[in-house]
């Protein structure tokens, strides 16, 4: 596609421009700004690098290199209008950036200068070809010009590997201009001619048909499309058009500024796993400055600052989306998640706890609060919350199986094993085989001394189903162990520690194992690399004993034939 063809060439730029450097460069600047700028840079924190570059460019402000760099981080941080300024002046010189391109491109469409975009393409100042063509067709939209924008959406459209693109933009356009059965027939065609559904494209298409009059077609539509199991947004499109209402679509596009904001967020979700997280936010970025009001762009750019561990950029970012916009509850679920990823535990149960009130009926918010207090280690909150979500979910539901799953784990470790051994068991029945089940629930067993047999081959078949997984082999491994075959534990420990080197839990196992069959100086080095990666205070005790007195010492001390376990290895913390 030839779109993916220049995002995959422009896929380091980002890295590149903050790491760009030269005898010039590091002979007029003020090194402590940029250094300090280009490792904030690096570390995807755009805000900071922005601040700093600008500084170093008061220093050095006609260093192209320089200038490059402070553009990527200002709009990397969201500051779209002060790079189109930086962009334009760059450009005025006799420069040229993709990265000034799309801040002059995103300011012009906010600010409704359709007609900078044109000069811009004009004069080969370009962004790419995706984004060029459609540029210029909502320019013409802009400017009233619906017979130059349609052919312009077309030549997109005829463009090799840009259908969908060409064809969605152009049933958007329509619809703007009051054409619905002109709009409805590009939404009708096949994918191969049309577009390619999306939860996005099935909505709009749903508005259409009910504003036609075609609520019938609509219901068949949105029962294909989304089945039974819908979040709260998709539940109320629905009961709309059950209704024989027109559903309202708070993030349809409605003027030309919002549909190339719509291009530019599109850029930054298809290209996921085809550039780096870094080089997507500035799509995303500008496309919030095009369209502040639509919440997708807000959740968009706040997804991809998670990913860049900017976790309170990103709770901030999500923060922006309504409470009244149908979008608030996947805003608010991510909103927690970067808290809770940034360390925030409280912040985070109080969002996600005035998000079970608002939205009581959402079994994902109560969920999300069981894992943060199952986190916290505060297993009878999160056990509640998991009741709550439950009650909230219906039987059919596609997470039913993770719901009991949690609610579980919080049985077993609150000492209830009737219950935990019942929401493993109902999990199993609604995920046959899944193996995160099949090692909690195995492990378990082993661990009380129940069903070996049965919980052996859970952890078996586990184990064939991935084993990569660190934490699995672990399980097989000390379930061996357990056993008192001890020659068979050897070669599962010593693989699982290869998988997760730096676990203390199992590094903890390996050394029990080693001392089992003999081999006392590698399970007192074990022992010690355990204690090297923070076990918990109580697990750093025991193995001090250990190190101490031997492990036959301190079973001794316990009055136990076999050690017990000290820790379930899990791979679904």
């Amino acid at each position: 596609m030839t779109f993916l063809k220049t995002a995959k060439m422009c896929t380091t730029g980002v890295a590149a421009a903050l790491c760009l450097s030269g005898p010039t460069l590091a002979e007029t600047t003020d090194a402590g700004a940029y250094l300090a700028a280009r490792q904030a840079g690096i570390g995807g924190d755009y805000s900071a690098a922005a601040a700093y570059f600008q500084h170093a460019l008061i220093a050095d402000p006609n260093n192209p290199v320089l200038i490059q760099q402070t553009l990527t981080a200002y709009l990397g941080s969201g500051q779209v209008e002060t790079a189109a300024a930086i962009g334009r002046t760059f450009t005025a010189s006799g420069g040229d950036s993709q990265v000034a391109n799309m801040a002059i491109m995103a300011q012009a469409a906010r600010s409704g200068n359709w007609g900078t975009i044109f000069d811009m393409l004009e004069a080969g100042h370009e962004v790419g070809p995706l984004l060029d063509g459609l540029g210029q067709a909502w320019a013409f939209v802009g400017l009233g010009q619906m017979d130059r924008a349609l052919a312009s959406f077309d030549e997109v459209a005829d463009t090799p590997g840009l259908r969908n693109f060409g064809q969605q933009h152009k049933a958007m356009a329509l619809t703007i201009m009051g054409e619905l059965e002109a709009a409805e027939a590009i939404y009708s065609l096949p994918p191969n001619e049309g577009i390619v559904p999306t939860r996005g494209s099935v909505s709009a298409h749903l508005q259409i048909l009910c504003r036609l009059g075609q609520f019938d077609k609509a219901r068949g539509i949105v029962t294909r499309a989304f089945g039974s199991d819908m979040d709260p947004e998709i539940a109320e499109l629905r009961d709309a058009i059950e209704a024989g209402q027109i559903p309202r679509l708070d993030n349809t596009v409605s003027n030309p500024a919002e549909g190339l904001a719509y291009a530019f967020k599109s850029l930054s979700d298809i290209l996921q796993g085809e550039a780096n997280e870094s080089y997507l936010l500035l799509y995303a970025q500008a496309a919030r400055h095009i369209a502040p009001q639509d919440a997708d762009t807000h959740i968009a750019a706040a997804r991809l600052l998670n990913a860049l561990e900017q976790y309170n950029d990103a709770a901030v970012t999500f923060a922006q989306v309504s409470t009244e916009d149908p979008a608030y509850h996947s805003a608010e679920l991510g909103r927690a998640e970067a808290l809770r990823l940034d360390g925030q535990h409280d912040k985070a149960i109080e969002v996600l706890t005035q998000l079970t009130r608002s939205h009581p009926d959402l079994p994902l918010a109560h969920a999300s609060l069981g894992d943060v207090f199952r986190q916290q280690s505060n297993y009878a909150a999160a056990n509640s919350a998991y009741d709550a979500a439950l009650e909230a979910n219906d039987a059919d539901t596609s997470i039913r199986w993770w719901l009991l799953y949690s609610r579980g784990m919080t049985h077993e470790r609150l000492d209830q094993w009737d219950a935990a051994e019942a929401d493993f068991r109902a999990a199993l029945d609604l995920n046959p085989g899944n193996p995160s089940i099949l090692n909690y629930l195995g492990y378990s067993l082993v661990d009380r001394g129940m069903k070996f047999d049965e919980a052996v081959t859970m952890i078996e078949t586990a184990a064939e189903a991935r084993p990569d997984s660190g934490a699995i082999i672990d399980s097989l491994g000390w379930a061996y162990y357990k056993l008192g075959r001890y020659e068979d534990a050897v070669g599962p420990m010593e693989r699982a520690v290869e998988l997760a080197p730096n676990d203390p839990v199992i590094s903890d196992h390996l050394g029990d194992v080693y001392w089992k069959v003999g081999r006392e100086v590698e399970a007192r080095f074990q022992w010690a690399r355990a204690l090297s990666f923070g076990p918990s205070d109580e697990d750093a005790d025991r193995i001090r004993r250990k190190l101490n007195l031997g492990l036959d010492a301190v079973y001794a001390e316990e009055g136990v034939d076999l050690e017990p376990a000290v820790e379930v290895a899990n791979d679904a913390n």
